[in-house]
């Protein structure tokens, strides 16, 4: 009687021995064949968790709405598909981290339920080893998130509300139309030598059309005290000069006493001031329609123009733009654990179980972001304590499978 010897595939931590006639890129880094068999059996409810989730949200969030203006407004069914595909991105990246706790979630539930994980550490394959795949996953989720956040999501964002509106025949959002205030500060030096940053021009406008500022004044206070202000019945910002081109306005000089020195009419002056009341009255995009640069930037106009309130709500923003890409490394921290208990979940369960998690982070999220804007907490602390808190307790879980 023959024995014939089966051999079992290496499912340890070591790279695999590939002949020089099979593979000529051996300073490439491989990747085991358990990294392989635990990244395969990740991608098949990662898939299936974009797929859910964002239809989902989509439905709650744009679907409904969309619905109501077809059957309300008269909206073209095609403009709403455009609208639709438009809002699909900024969706899409809500549910890559839920998708990523899912897929963890259901993956190493199904290794604990299958006496996989047993057979593994019995090999000597430790815990943290073993979620290794998942966490290197979690961190290629976390770039598509970022990327899809800072170069798609924007955009599509601000092409949805643009088409939306010019469809229904709404105000033209591209602009501030009225009241349109900019505060500049700048170092004063005063007589003692002592410098100080203050309000240096306070440049105010009723109207603006698109093109030209309407019922213009500028007053001057870079002295340290009101020396002149400006009225002028518009003005128009000429980007090849670099100046603004104030016509049929008057010219206030006054003195260190307070009295006019001087009145002057005239029909066009030019100044070299600052364009940033013209950038301020064009931004109006909300937070989800600028990438970081972009909303680093707004905020730094609205600064100037002394909303700190405004500031400080957009500072929170900016941080959770940095912030909530690597929720996907930290779900599957969390999910990696609770699958490796040992009972069995199935995908509704799983799928149950990945909602309630949700749920309760994006509320950690809305009240440590809230305390952020009250001040209570700073903008880059209300970002990241939800990432910290449940960073915690997946290091926790980890430490009850060990």
């Amino acid at each position: 009687m023959s024995i014939t010897k089966q051999t079992t595939p290496n499912l340890g931590t070591g790279n695999q021995t590939f002949s020089p006639h099979s593979n000529t890129w051996l300073w490439l880094p491989q990747i085991s064949l358990m990294d392989r068999y635990l990244l395969s059996e990740m991608t098949a409810p990662f898939l299936f968790g974009v797929g859910a989730f964002s239809s989902i949200t989509l439905a709650i969030g744009s679907l409904f709405e969309l619905i109501r203006l077809i059957t309300d407004t008269g909206l073209s069914i095609f403009i709403a598909l455009q609208v639709f595909a438009l809002q699909l991105p900024g969706f899409m990246v809500y549910s890559f981290p839920m998708s990523m706790l899912l897929a963890t979630l259901l993956t190493y539930s199904r290794f604990s339920s299958d006496g996989e994980t047993v057979a593994l550490r019995s090999c000597g394959v430790g815990v943290y080893r073993l979620i290794a795949p998942a966490i290197a996953l979690s961190f290629l989720v976390t770039g598509l998130t970022f990327v899809f956040n800072e170069v798609i999501v924007p955009t599509a964002n601000y092409q949805a509300k643009s088409t939306l509106r010019a469809a229904l025949k709404q105000e033209n959002p591209q602009f501030k139309n009225r009241n349109i205030s900019y505060q500049q500060y700048g170092d004063v030096e005063y007589e003692n030598g002592k410098v100080e940053n203050e309000l240096i021009r306070l440049f105010l406008a009723k109207r603006f059309d698109g093109k030209q500022m309407l019922d213009v004044t500028v007053i001057d206070n870079s002295q340290g005290q009101i020396q002149q202000i400006l009225k002028a019945k518009s003005a128009v910002w000429l980007p090849d000069a670099n100046v603004w081109e104030f016509r049929q306005g008057t010219n206030y000089v006054i003195d260190t006493t307070g009295s006019y020195r001087s009145i002057l009419k005239f029909e066009q002056q030019s100044l070299h001031l600052s364009r940033a009341p013209l950038d301020f009255a064009q931004e109006q995009r909300n937070a989800e329609e600028m990438n970081i640069s972009e909303l680093s930037r707004h905020i730094s106009l609205v600064r100037q123009s002394g909303n700190f309130k405004e500031v400080r709500k957009l500072e929170v923003r900016l941080q959770q733009k940095y912030a909530l890409p690597f929720i996907c490394v930290v779900f599957a921290i969390v999910g990696s654990p609770l699958g490796m208990r040992p009972q069995r979940t199935s995908t509704a369960r799983g799928f149950g179980v990945s909602v309630v998690i949700i749920f309760g982070y994006y509320l950690l999220l809305f009240v440590c972001g809230a305390l952020g804007q009250v001040e209570i907490l700073s903008p880059l602390l209300a970002a990241w304590m939800p990432n910290i808190l449940c960073f915690g307790a997946g290091l926790f879980l980890l430490s009850r499978v060990t």
